[in-house]
């Protein structure tokens, strides 16, 4: 009882707090207060939404193809989400741009009416895909080599762009039909594909929806053109740069090379105040430079100008008028890091190289925050080098993690970890033709290896284990002993990858949102459970550029329960499916009362939110009574910290869209709470 209050008085302050204001001059940035668009030309925008969605309409009842009416169908969410948001037009320029993006919505519907497409010839050209995350259309540009052959594999790059607080979908397809001079040299031309991706704007920094729209994007692209899948290559700035970070070194294995500029880094990890569960999950994507080590097997060039002086973190420096480096603060960490994992720095101060690693880290003189002729033609070199090249699956991996989310390297996969949110590695070596395995371990209790046809014997931890080849072996440790394992998921509850909280984790894939429409048990509950339903609809659709899925209670189907991580809102009164699960989830919910751990709470104000494995599906996660439970800034900000770990108590907060929390925390490794 004394540590769920001494939790409530720390947390309920904090969740007050108002995040960071997101920086300016960041690839966009704030600029003058936004312009308001006149009656008359929102009445202009909607009549030309209105003629597009009916074209589409038209084209899907004609059965045309699905590709390229999504191409057309974006002009018209782009519309719509202009008439929606209008606040984020910013200026009158954008008004003016938006007429003539629907213009060439109109023209593009009824081009495909006619049997033609001919947005799919020339060397630039704005697609669209239709998201598995939300449903929605999203819009992504690709540009092709003067040498382009579509007969031969492709290599691809792909482009994270910087801070963007306005480019909103009409924006994002009228820059690419009018671009502006570079600021930058462009990167010279290898024969490769580029994608330039819309990100859902900011996306909280490439996170969430962010995430979603690298792979999704890139996915879109190889049905289109031919990609070589072993020459995929990332490239981000500032913003973008913050992402490539985020996104290289989580997934090192997707991409042959990694081009990273700038980017800030957050210290919140380090500041006093939070709760122990936000130091948690701090460490899943606020600790980057933490993660620097799965750049062993990343080609990754890291970069930017030697007078940056954009914000080089958040929160700033402590105390106020420490000197920064800018945004060059967050290569030179990364690299630093390197150098404590072992890895030498060898050459010029301004062109380093990481010895045993592939990696470079260059500084761009007298540039501020930018790159150089020079290094941009070093830059070009090495992103030549390593699309040359190739993957090709190596021998000897090392790589780590701090959550079983991000828990793939090649041949390697993390399948349980003792302590999550701690530093779990791997050091693991292949020789003989693929017969011998030696390998080191940290934090690890489950391993999957993959090609693994020629294996004969695995030494783990100073283990010898004999092994019968196979496409796959799983590796179980308990205590301080490993054996062969079954391959597959492990039966009973256990946090695994995809399935392991915090609540903010199940906004990384396919979800639904579920309104409840039985009889509460107590209305004032099922209001405030209403009112933060509907506030992280809103703020996906504005911020993520997405109504998310959405049903009633009574339309949701066993199928939907299979396909997605259900987000259920209300009580077991008022939704039917908190009353079917209410019996296995880890908490008592009467109509009195609510109990968590032995604490128990007036039902008539307080209900729990939270994250678990749906009882009906345990394959996917159930969410109750929450979404993304991040700060609304930070939807349109640089990171998203969790204010919910695994679950929470929260109490009804009249005329508030969100409840206040009474306590919260992180489940153990087997979805109980923690003694």
């Amino acid at each position: 009882m004394k540590k769920f209050l001494a939790l409530t008085m720390l947390l309920v302050p904090l969740l007050a707090q108002p995040p960071a204001t997101p920086p300016a001059g960041r690839g966009g940035g704030r600029g003058p207060a936004p312009v308001q668009a006149k009656p008359e030309e929102l009445a202009q925008i909607r009549a030309k939404t209105e003629q597009i969605e009916s074209l589409v309409k038209e084209l899907k009842a004609k059965h045309a193809d699905a590709a390229l009416t999504g191409d057309v169908e974006v002009f018209a969410k782009a519309g719509r989400f202009l008439l929606e948001f209008p606040e984020l037009f910013g200026t009158q320029a954008a008004i003016d741009h938006s007429m003539l993006v629907l213009d060439q919505g109109i023209d593009r519907a009824k081009q495909l009416e006619g049997g033609q497409s001919p947005w799919t010839a020339g060397k630039s050209r704005t697609y669209a895909y239709y998201s598995e995350m939300d449903g929605s259309v999203q819009p992504y540009h690709v540009s092709l080599p003067a040498n382009y052959d579509p007969n031969q594999p492709t290599r691809l790059y792909v482009w994270l762009h910087g801070r963007q607080n306005n480019t909103t979908e009409s924006e994002f397809i009228f820059s690419f039909d009018h671009p502006r001079p570079p600021g930058n040299a462009p990167v010279a031309d290898q024969g490769q594909i580029q994608v330039d991706l819309f990100g859902r704007i900011n996306s909280a920094g490439w996170h969430w929806a962010g995430e979603a729209d690298v792979f999704e994007a890139i996915a879109a692209v190889k049905k289109r053109f031919r990609i070589d899948d072993k020459r995929v290559m990332l490239r981000g700035f500032s913003m973008g740069g913050e992402g490539g970070w985020h996104i290289a070194l989580h997934y090192p294995d997707r991409f042959a090379a990694a081009e990273i500029g700038a980017g800030t880094w957050s210290r919140r990890g380090s500041m006093p105040g939070l709760q122990p569960f936000q130091y948690a999950t701090l460490k899943i994507w606020e600790n980057m430079e933490e993660w620097a080590l799965n750049a062993f097997n990343l080609p990754l060039a890291g970069h930017d100008g030697d007078t940056d002086t954009q914000i080089a973190s958040l929160p700033g420096p402590a105390p106020a008028g420490v000197p920064t480096r800018g945004q060059l603060e967050s290569s030179l960490r990364t690299r630093a890091q390197l150098e404590k994992e072992g890895f030498a720095a060898e050459g010029e101060p301004d062109f380093l190289h990481l010895k045993g690693t592939p990696d470079i880290f260059l500084i761009s003189q007298n540039t501020g925050h930018g790159t150089s002729p020079l290094v941009r033609q070093r830059l070009d070199a090495f992103l030549k080098e390593w699309g040359d090249k190739g993957q090709v699956s190596p021998e000897h991996i090392r790589f780590l993690t701090y959550t079983t989310r991000y828990n793939h390297d090649y041949w390697v996969s993390v399948e349980g970890m003792e302590k999550l949110y701690e530093r779990a590695d791997i050091d693991a070596t292949r020789s003989e033709g693929g017969s011998k395995y030696e390998i080191r371990t940290t934090n690890m209790n489950r391993l999957a290896l993959r090609e693994t046809e020629h294996a004969k014997s695995i030494r783990i931890d100073g283990q010898e284990l004999k092994v019968k080849a196979g496409a796959e072996i799983t590796l179980e440790k308990t205590g301080t002993a490993w054996k062969v394992g079954k391959n597959g998921p492990v039966a009973g509850l256990h946090k695994s990858h995809a399935l392991q909280g915090p609540i903010d984790d199940a906004f990384l894939d396919p979800f639904l949102l579920v309104r409840p429409t039985g009889t509460p048990w107590n209305e004032a509950v099922n209001q405030q459970a209403l009112r933060t339903l509907a506030r992280f609809e809103k703020s996906w659709a504005k911020y993520f550029r997405a109504h998310p899925f959405i049903k009633d209670d009574k339309d949701v189907t066993e199928a939907d329960m299979a396909k997605y991580h259900v987000v259920l809102f209300g009580d077991p009164g008022s939704n039917q499916w908190i009353a079917k699960m209410s019996a296995k989830l880890p908490v008592k919910w009467t109509k009195e009362t609510v109990t968590l751990g032995g604490q128990s709470y007036a039902a008539k104000e307080s209900f729990p939110a939270l994250v678990y494995p749906n009882p009906l599906h345990p394959s996917k996660y159930v969410v109750i009574n929450t979404g993304l439970t991040i700060s609304d800034r930070e939807y349109n900000g640089d990171y998203g910290m969790a204010q919910i770990g695994d679950y929470a108590i929260v109490k009804v907060k009249e005329g508030s869209d969100l409840p206040d929390v009474t306590v919260s925390g992180l489940f153990d490794n087997n979805w109980q709470l923690q003694k």
